[in-house]
Order: structure tokens, then sequence, then C-alpha cells
């Protein structure tokens, strides 16, 4: 299967220099969406460069990207990655064998080389009003409810990855439409991936692919913030098309 790559640079232009020598060598297809001026600084890769009249949602730019492509399977890119060298090749050899997988995950590192965990659980309402508001200063987060303390040597479903670093199969994307554009950002993974599950697709992680993401957890460290803003906007949105997950406590 061939593959294609999108990544999305809203003034990333110091991290694709990191990113792109790494990422263009494994794979058939590579589009830069530059959402704002100054988002790809000297671009030397052999890469379409679409630059956006006006910002839009990671969403929509993601989308925007797999339009311009054609490959059987697309990688959705975040400008702070860096894959190892055969971090795609094992994703999409793993892809190829698996025929119900719709996304595939690698597993995430920070840039000191420790583990991330990127293997979640769908939200409920209990964790995510723990983990999204000052009362995780005083309960803690269960660890069960993000799979924090988990570390599987071998690939494994999951209900939901993050989406720095995702392969999709075109089909499944076909089918489902594509990310959710109302999700200007946050959310959309989770909404993609439990989509995909209520339409019998699977979701793996693969512990075998490693990337490297420097992961900035905004809203994890501080609670009012724009983008905290732009989180609560994503959750309210997942729960309005996703009524029944209020029932999961």
């Amino acid at each position: 299967m061939r593959v294609a790559a999108v990544v999305v640079s809203h003034g990333n232009a110091r991290e694709l220099e990191r990113l792109l020598p790494a990422l263009t060598p494994q794979v058939d297809e590579l589009v830069v969406v530059a959402n704002v001026p100054g988002s790809v600084g000297g671009l030397t890769a052999p890469a379409r460069l679409i630059e956006n009249p006006r910002p839009l949602g990671f969403a929509a730019n993601v989308n925007l990207g797999i339009r311009e492509t054609d490959a059987e399977l697309v990688c959705a890119v975040n400008p702070d990655t860096v894959p190892r060298s055969d971090a795609v090749a094992v994703l999409r050899e793993f892809v190829e064998r698996t025929p119900r997988c719709g996304i595939a995950g690698p597993q995430l590192v920070h840039p000191d080389g420790s583990w991330q965990p990127s293997r979640r659980r769908f939200p409920t309402v209990g964790g995510t009003l723990v983990r999204r508001t000052p009362i995780r200063r005083v309960v803690e987060p269960s660890p069960s409810h993000y799979l924090l303390d988990e570390r599987p040597a071998e690939p494994v479903e999951a209900d939901w990855m993050l989406g720095a670093f995702l392969v999709l199969r075109r089909s499944m994307l076909d089918e489902l439409s594509g990310f959710d554009e109302g999700f200007r950002l946050y959310g959309e993974d989770i909404d993609l991936c439990y989509r995909a599950a209520k339409a019998g697709w699977e979701r793996w992680y693969v512990p075998a692919a490693i990337v490297e993401h420097a992961y900035a957890a905004v809203t994890d460290r501080r609670f009012f913030t724009r983008r905290t803003l732009w989180h609560w906007r994503g959750i309210l949105r997942f729960v309005r098309k996703h009524p029944e997950r209020l029932r999961a406590l």
C-alpha cells in the first residue's frame, strides 16, 4: 500500500525543519498545509504546499490535505513529531495484514526518550470532570481512564489514540467522510475513532513504531487559556453528537 502524509503547520516552520527530513523518505506523497503566513519557512522537501487564504481548524486542514492525495493510507502528522526511520513502514505493514484496521497509531515518546501515554479510553463523565477541571487538584485522575500505566509491548486494540501521528485507511475515511470539521482543535481524534468503532473499524496501537512527540499538554497544566476554551468546545460537541457517552460514568 502507498502512504501519503498530511502535515498541518500553524506557524511551525522550525518544527518542520526536524520533521520533514525524517518523514519524507518514508512516504509516497507529502502535503503540507500552511494555515497562517510564515508556517513553512524555506520549504525544501518535495511536498505539495497548500497555503490557506484564511486559517482553518485542524480537522478541516487535515481533510483539505487528504483530498489532495490518493494513496490507500494517509498519515495525519503533527509538526511537533519526528518518526523513527521505520515508523511508517511498521504501521503500514500492520494495516496491510489487519483488514479491519482503520486507524493505527505508534508508540509516542518525549524528546528525552521517555514513554508518552497515547492510548486512551473513550471519555467518561467522571474522568473528564476530574481531568479537565480544578477537581484534579484534590482528586487524582484514575490511571485506568487514560491507560497511563499500561505499556504494552505488542500491538493492542485501543478506543482512541492521540492524533499526533496516525495512519488512516482511506476507505474508512471515505465511509466516515473524514474528520468532523466542526471541531476546531481538540476532540477531532476522539470523534473519528468513536465513529470508526461504531462503524466496525478497528483502532490499533502498534508500539514497534516509535515517534517522538514534543507534547505541549497546555490544557493539562493550565485551566484557563484560549486552548482550554477550544478543548471544552470540543468536549461539548462530542457529547452533543454522541449523547450516549453521558451514561458512561
